[in-house]
Parts: C-alpha cells; structure tokens; sequence
C-alpha cells in the first residue's frame, strides 16, 4: 500500500508540476516591444467619476481642463494619435437618415445646446450643434468650451477618411439589434484588411448580429467579457482557449490579471493565437462603469516589460510613462 501511495503522490506531482509549467510566463516567449495604447474617447475632458449613474451628466462635473480638446471629434482623434495612441475608441449612434453620429452621449441635454435623443435626430440637425455647450469646471458659473463645438460631431464615415489606416474600437451604445445590422452593414463594405484594424464592443445583442454578419472584426459585449474571463479562469490551465475569447477583444480589469492562467505572456500568446486583442482596464470593483490605466500607480502594476494592450483616459501621461510619445 506505500508503494502505491508513493507512485500515487508521484503522479499527482507531476500532473501539477506539468499544469505548472504549461502555465508559467517563465517558459513562454516574451513579445518585445511596448504596450499597446488605447485611448478612450481620444483626447477627453475628464470628470469627477464618483458615484457615477447611468444619467449622470458628466460635462457639468468636469475637472479644470488641462487641454481644449473635445471627446469624438476628429481632432481629439488626431491628437490622440499624435500622442502616442494606437487605438482610439469612439462612440456612435445611428441617426435618421441612415448615418452613424460619433457621439458619446444617448441624449442632446448634457453636452450640447440641442434636445432629444440622440439617435432620433437626423445626422443634418446634429451638425449644427456645439458640442462644448454643457461643459463645466464650475458648477455653471462658466462654461469654457461653448460656441467652440459648433459643427464638430463627425460621421463614422468621416472618421474613417480621416483615419484610413488607423486602429479603431466603435462602441455601440445600444442593445439594438437592427443598430449592430447596420453597423455591420457599413463595416462589411470596407476592404479586408482595413476591417481588421477595426474592433467593436457593446450591447450583448449588437454584438452578437456583428459578429454573425462581419465575423472578420474582433468584437466583444459585456456578457462575453465575463463569459470570456470566467471560463478562462476555470480551465485555462488546459491551454483551451474558451470560444468568447476568440476573434474578440478581450477587456481584463488590472485586479483579475493576477488570476489568470499563464499572466501575462502566455496568457497574451494564447489570446493572440486566437486572433484577439488583450487590453488591460484600471481596476473593477462592481457596477457598470469602466476605469483606465490613468495613473503612474496603477501602471506599475503591470509586469515590468508588459506588452499588451493598456486602455487609458490619459494618453499623453501613460504614453509618456511607456516611451510611446512621439514628442
């Protein structure tokens, strides 16, 4: 019977040393190179992020702007890459007469002089509108952006001119499915190659047409990306990719990383073998609002030599923090 034991002990060792090896970064070939960038919302203004609801208005909570840029116009997207970006994320609606709006918010109120929602209007009416209306450092008393968004909220299309061969994510802000049909309408008339610079997360229903009729754009949606990280974590010791990581962008929040199998080489290995993008995201803690990797503490958080995605509100500080600016 100790015999047995001992071959029985000697086995379960090197099953565990096997899964241990097959899941270490120690082995797996290091990418060089330097992180890749993205910048959300380009060049933004930020804003007190506390106590966040889903009709928080957050140009009347801005902080002292830093800069003049505004979020979703072409030259917030400009600067953004200037800066160091390699990805830029927009916003988009689908308007009534057949455009895509790039603009954050569902409604007109916050941010600009108009009224209504934003998907209800015609791409024509939105042109007109200042888009720097609603901002705010001071409760109202001054307003340091108005009369200068006159014009400024660009078509997805007009994007796409003034970025031709430039990395996008389009977040689709909807759970309509005729919106991701659309979409995918729009992205099925682009040349192969210029798809694959494209990536689109959103609504799970979007999503999930996106990703039947455009099946060459990696895509995520909030329920893939815990279906992704969930199964990952339950068998990614195996080497399986689950099928939700596939073809996808895959978004890990900086306090799960740790618990993945294989964090972060193999693990970004895995995932590019599998045709995706890994981005990390600042820290998630509950509820349905994203963070960045903003600050230098959260940035060392990352393994020295990290490689792979890192989504960001501050471009111009992280770009800097990882010898990305081209300055």
């Amino acid at each position: 019977m100790g015999r047995k034991l001992r071959i029985t002990a000697a086995i379960m060792v090197a099953v565990a040393a096997g899964i241990y090896i097959n899941n270490t970064s120690l082995l797996a070939p290091h990418p060089d190179g330097k992180p890749v960038l993205l910048a959300h919302r380009g060049m933004a203004q930020r804003f007190d992020e506390r106590d966040l609801k889903n009709d928080t208005c957050t140009a009347a909570r801005m902080l002292p702007p830093a800069h003049d840029y505004l979020e979703n116009t072409l030259r917030s997207m400009r600067a953004s890459f200037a800066a160091g970006a390699d990805v830029v994320e927009l916003d988009v609606h689908p308007t009534s007469d057949g455009e895509f709006a790039v603009f954050h918010d569902w409604t007109l109120e916050c941010r600009t002089d108009g009224l209504g929602v934003t998907r209800a209007q015609s791409m024509a009416k939105l042109k007109t509108l200042d888009i720097g209306y609603g901002y705010t450092a001071d409760g109202g008393q001054t307003f340091p952006f108005r009369g200068k968004g006159v014009g400024m909220m660009p078509t997805l299309s007009e994007v796409f001119a003034a970025f031709p061969d430039k990395q996008l994510l389009i977040n689709v802000k909807s759970r309509d499915p005729d919106e991701g049909e659309k979409l995918a309408g729009v992205l099925t008339t682009l040349p192969a190659g210029r798809r694959r610079t494209i990536m689109v997360y959103g609504g799970d229903e979007p999503i999930d047409v996106i990703r039947r009729l455009a099946p060459d754009v990696r895509t995520i949606s909030r329920a893939a990306i815990r279906s992704c990280l969930f199964r990952y974590i339950g068998y990614g010791w195996t080497g399986l990719v689950p099928k939700p990581c596939r073809n996808a962008m895959v978004l890990v929040p900086i306090n799960i990383a740790p618990w993945l199998w294989g964090w972060p080489d193999r693990f970004l290995a895995r995932m590019n073998g599998a045709n995706s993008a890994t981005f990390v995201l600042g820290p998630y803690s509950g509820g349905a609002f994203s963070t960045g990797v903003d600050t230098p503490e959260l940035l060392a958080r990352l393994p020295q030599s990290y490689s792979g995605g890192i989504w960001t509100n501050e471009i111009e500080t992280v770009a800097r923090l990882t010898g990305k600016s081209i300055d």
